[in-house]
């Protein structure tokens, strides 16, 4: 098990702070609680909660071209597995995170107050946004201190999400619930007459581990431990719908986990975007993949069922054949209702790919089969003193990332910009979601996959790093600067 601990004695012991305080990050109680009696799965009672849809939130004034928020990082209790509270960790207490609605061109600024037993760093994944609102991993905000976040919006459509960044803790707290919807929306998309209102709903799906009290338990590294499935904070939920056209934005907030989802009636639906907003086409497709970190945008059309029909969204990712597929969400048709919306044939253009000026190599691992292991980019554990490639501002590049690992997946994200997905084990991208704009990538072991982004709008240093968390708080981070 790699823990917190063991990774500081490997050198990479976290200093610094917003205010430019040096202070060690505080250890928290998980090592404690890791001798705690797990849950035994099968004793919770699978779609006896309904799945709740985030709170939209209203800003708390809006100022010209300008809305302005504010949250207040706190722990609160809510109900996970029915009839048992939960402590978690929440942006104004809401689990799963808040859902703020921007619009392309309107910015949005957050103050962000942390009453959080540990620091944080709240980062826009998938937001292209200045340096000092990036949320890097060492800009700290200490318990009881505040950071102002301004997010300009220069950038089309988007499912983009926050999530705390603060390096060896970002792991911890996004397992215990700091995460948030951001939606970007524009005006093409607003016009193709797809699926809105009360008919569109992000889910955040991710797993979670659970002693026999009902609350979190949290050990680094733990894939297997972590064998209760959520959907937008409730353990195995339903939901009502209608039969009708529904747009469902999926967020997997896991930690570590990969989902490949399907209904449980083999029917397919449309895949219409991902991490950077719409495709240019819908995909029609029976199966969803998405790693931790990674967004599908999908229409399910519920108008073939009768009411009173029930069916499921499942995980098929590592089930053994002959095993049935893992229950994830369960819909319950209930009622009929008029439907205007409609899934275009085309979504939108996306510009074309200019002319790369340099090529890289990022090569991703893990230790295997090690008791303390750490994770390495290019062979180098996450040093935040260390610029690790420097960027020319306007340059486009093309980079060939590898994961060298012979049993252990990864995933790929890079902060600033979205990129498009050349080729994945040398055959041509040219079909399917990953030809849309993309921030993060699936690499599964001994995958190779070439990249193309043009870095251009903020000079700075931002990070790039498997967004499987617990591998990120492992050392599994580099960082490049814009100049």
């Amino acid at each position: 098990m790699i823990t917190r601990r063991n990774a500081m004695k490997a050198g990479v012991a976290l200093t610094g702070a917003v205010g430019g305080a040096g202070l060690l990050i505080p250890a928290l109680s998980s090592e404690a609680q890791a001798q705690a009696t797990d849950i035994d799965p099968t004793t919770i009672p699978k779609f006896a909660l309904e799945m709740p849809v985030p709170e939209t939130l209203k800003p708390d004034r809006i100022s010209g071209t300008t809305s302005y928020y504010s949250f207040e990082m706190q722990e609160v209790q809510t109900e996970i597995i029915p009839g048992k509270q939960t402590t978690v960790r929440t942006f104004d207490g809401h689990f799963p995170g808040p859902w703020i609605k921007a619009c392309s061109g309107h910015r949005v600024v957050v103050t962000q107050k942390n009453n959080l037993p540990s620091p944080t760093s709240i980062h826009l994944h998938g937001g292209h946004v200045p340096e000092s609102s990036d949320g890097t991993p060492m800009d700290l905000i200490q318990p009881g201190g505040e950071k102002t976040y301004t997010y300009p919006n220069s950038q089309p459509n988007a499912n983009l999400w926050f999530h705390d960044h603060a390096h060896h803790v970002e792991s911890e707290n996004v397992f215990r619930g700091l995460t948030g919807f951001y939606t970007l929306m524009d005006l093409p998309e607003k016009t193709l007459g797809l699926p809105s209102g009360a008919y569109d709903i992000p889910i955040a799906i991710r797993d979670a581990r659970f002693d026999d009290n009902g609350q979190l338990i949290y050990q680094m590294n733990d894939f297997r431990g972590r064998n209760v499935i959520l959907a937008n904070g409730k353990a195995w939920p339903y939901f009502e719908v209608a039969a009708r056209k529904y747009r469902f934005r999926l967020y997997n907030t896991a930690n570590m986990r990969f989902f490949t989802l399907k209904l449980s009636d083999g029917s397919t639906v449309q895949q219409i975007g991902g991490d950077g907003g719409l495709l240019e086409a819908p995909v029609t497709t029976d199966k969803i993949s998405i790693t931790s970190g990674e967004r599908a945008d999908v229409v399910i059309d519920f108008s073939k069922y009768p009411v009173g029909t029930t069916l499921e969204i499942v995980n098929t990712e590592n089930v053994p054949a002959g095993v049935p597929p893992t229950p994830v969400l369960q819909f319950r048709v209930t009622r009929t209702a008029s439907d205007y919306s409609r899934v275009p044939a085309k979504l939108r253009t996306l510009p074309a790919l200019p002319t790369p000026t340099v090529n890289r190599n990022v090569v991703l691992r893990v230790d295997e089969a090690v008791a303390d292991g750490m994770g390495y980019i290019d062979e180098k554990v996450y040093d935040h003193t260390r610029v690790d490639n420097t960027i020319k501002y306007g340059d486009t590049e093309v980079w060939t990332v590898s994961n060298v690992n012979q049993r252990v997946p990864h995933n790929f994200h890079i902060h600033l910009v979205q990129f498009r997905v050349l080729e994945r084990n040398g055959v041509p991208v040219t079909s399917g979601p990953e030809t849309g704009l993309k921030d993060t990538v699936r690499l599964m072991p001994g995958e190779k996959i070439k990249v193309q982004a043009t870095f251009t709008g903020y000079r700075g240093k931002y990070v790039y790093h498997c967004h499987m968390f617990d591998h990120a708080a492992m050392g599994m981070m580099a960082t490049m600067e814009v100049v």
